[in-house]
């Protein structure tokens, strides 16, 4: 279920502004995988803002992130109130912005991925050599 504010913010907020390719939005209700996905982000070349999913469509909107990081949690739907909001924030945008990577508890990841929102699953545990490839891969698409 989408979170209501980020829906009525979202729906007020027109035109959409331009997605910052300089900037990755790490999700997560842990403190902890903030930490490391941000850590991470940062090595990567990334500006990293790091939230929790209740905070996080406020940042999102106000900062037009052009990388979105989400922590799936124990169950993969940990960040579930954004989803619906950023499929319809990449279906009004050119390009489809922002690039979203959800991390993920489950093995074998998820085929297809779930959803037009999602652009890359990475399984977790979360490693640098495994998730910052992929950052800069997505950022190289950022400026396609």
């Amino acid at each position: 279920m989408p979170h209501p504010s980020f829906e009525a913010e979202a729906s007020a907020r027109e035109p959409l502004p331009e997605a910052n390719g300089d900037l990755a939005l790490v999700v997560s209700t842990s403190p902890i995988n903030r930490i490391v996905m941000g850590r991470i982000a940062e090595r990567a070349g990334l500006k990293v803002v790091a939230e929790t999913p209740e905070s996080a469509a406020s940042v999102f909107l106000s900062r037009s992130p052009g990388l979105v990081i989400l922590d799936g949690g124990h169950d993969d739907r940990e960040c579930e109130c954004m989803m619906e909001s950023l499929s319809a924030r990449r279906q009004a945008s050119i390009g489809k912005r922002p690039v979203v990577i959800l991390l993920s508890n489950r093995n074998p990841l998820p085929d297809p991925l779930p959803g037009q929102y999602i652009d890359a699953v990475v399984a977790k545990p979360i490693t640098p050599d495994r998730l910052q490839p992929l950052l800069q891969s997505m950022m190289d698409r950022l400026q396609d």
